[in-house]
């Protein structure tokens, strides 16, 4: 078998399967365009969980017909100017998602510059590129991706349920939107509107602050600790919530470099570090952080979809971490959050009967007696135990397993049977009966019936002990 070049379609479904796993790939690719080309307004349209339809609208810079043949070749991008990785500033940089996704879907994208008269339309079918022809279109950029990966059926089974899907498509958009509070945000999935997020204005902080409200909920913006650091060119800003606002999982945390959303193991292994003395193993807090550190010293070109990043001090960024989120919470003291974890779900009691107006138990069925014990409301009672059979060994517990009676005949757990404890060994070398006196009186039976406990001398000394038998 000789060596051959593969096809330039062929290269570009292989490079899709790195770059874009899922729809809320895709939708990730697509939104850091739009940022990436100024926009300030986002809305992102998606139906069956971004299986048939993935419509992302813009207001950024836009297109021009040679640049639209450009954007869907692979390895073309405007966000290198000086073709240095060592400084990159964009979300974007490698210039291959435009090619990967039509590789594997139907792609459209219409775009107009703001200085052109016109917008043109751009088609891709399977990595089959089509002409730009032109349209009517506002200023800005429309990109339509349908029918993901028809050209590859074998990936479309791997895919979730339409639910899921929608979830990840979610979380990816509110991780976009939570770094860039000054541009507004929406998210449609069908006829429902899953985001809504307008932009924000003031101080940066402040702006962020609102933004994670709405994004993570209310009960965050209340307790959320402000966090602001900095240390040799490495800056550390965001919102730590209390410890007493924590989850069962690690869900609401979420960590930025240079407004880039990441999920690396060392940052949030700094987070679990700072709150270890705070919560349990079990519990995670509510975070979103953001650092702010010089593009030269950290490497954002390690993961295929970039959800990973390597620094060259990573002892320096952990310590950043450590020491800021330590330090707020300490100044925090005792401060407890407005709202806590929910307990976990219990099923509620049968509501009592309301009382009588003259007072009294309620008449139950048999012309005023009260009902049977198995009717009344509360938890039913365990049946005594019937028999005793020997110290030691096992007993019964009833008649019927614990848990039923014959009024309440449901599925009972496996028969229980209780063991009567142990006795406590009794003394060596202790006489066998010994009379009892209250402290300060003398024994009024003869110690000559007394078997002594040591020696064979006839008086028995009486230590005030409180273990001495009452058979005397």
């Amino acid at each position: 078998m000789t060596i051959r070049r593969l096809p330039e379609t062929l290269v570009n479904r292989i490079a899709a399967g790195e770059v874009i796993e899922r729809p809320a790939s895709a939708v990730k690719e697509l939104v850091e365009n739009a940022l990436d080309a100024g926009a300030g307004r986002i809305e992102v349209t998606i139906q069956d969980g971004g299986k048939s339809l993935i419509a992302v609208v813009d207001e950024g810079r836009g297109m021009t017909p040679d640049e639209l043949r450009l954007a869907v070749e692979r390895h073309a991008t405007s966000k290198l100017p000086d073709d240095d990785l060592d400084h990159i500033r964009t979300l974007g940089f490698r210039g291959e998602a435009l090619p990967s996704i039509g590789a594997v879907g139907r792609l459209a994208i219409t775009s107009r510059p703001a200085a052109a008269d016109s917008a043109w339309r751009l088609t891709v079918e399977g990595g089959a590129v089509g002409e730009p022809v032109p349209v009517a279109h506002p200023p800005g950029t429309r990109v339509e991706l349908r029918d993901l990966f028809y050209a590859t059926p074998a990936r479309l089974k791997f895919l979730r349920t339409d639910r899921t899907e929608s979830a990840q498509i979610l979380d990816a958009v509110s991780r976009l939107a939570m770094a860039r509070p000054d541009v507004a945000f929406s998210l449609v999935d069908g006829a429902r509107t899953r985001l809504q997020l307008e932009a924000a204005q003031g101080d940066l902080l402040d702006a962020r602050l609102r933004r994670l409200g709405g994004v993570m909920g209310k009960e965050f913006a209340a307790n959320a600790l402000a966090i602001d650091a900095e240390r040799e060119g490495l800056r550390l800003t965001g919102y730590a919530g209390l410890p007493t606002l924590n989850r069962g999982n690690a869900q609401m945390q979420y960590l930025f470099v240079n407004n880039r959303p990441v999920k690396d193991r060392l940052l949030f292994g700094a987070l679990r570090g700072a709150y270890a003395d705070f919560l349990a193993r079990d519990r995670h807090p509510l975070v979103a952080l953001f650092l702010e550190i010089p593009p030269a010293v950290v490497d954002v070109n390690v993961h295929p979809a970039k959800a990973e990043v390597r620094f060259r001090e990573a002892g320096m960024v952990r310590g950043l971490i450590v020491g800021a989120l330590r330090q707020a919470l300490a100044a925090a003291g005792h401060r407890a959050s407005t709202t806590v974890a929910p307990p976990p779900h219990r099923p509620a009691r049968p509501a009592p009967a309301p009382p009588r107006p003259g007072g009294g138990r309620p008449p139950g069925p048999r012309g005023g007696a009260p009902p049977p014990p198995s009717a009344r409301p509360g938890r039913q009672r365990r049946p005594p135990c019937r028999w005793l059979l020997k110290v030691g060994r096992p007993i019964r517990a009833g008649a019927f397993p614990i848990g039923s009676s014959p009024s309440n005949p449901r599925p009972a757990r496996p028969q229980v049977l209780r063991r009567r404890p142990r006795p406590a060994p009794f003394p060596k070398r202790m006489a066998r009966l010994i009379p009892w006196a209250p402290p300060g009186r003398n024994c009024t039976r003869p110690t000559s019936s007394l078997k002594p406990a040591m020696g064979s001398s006839s008086s028995i000394s009486m230590p005030p002990m409180s273990v001495w038998s009452t058979n005397a």
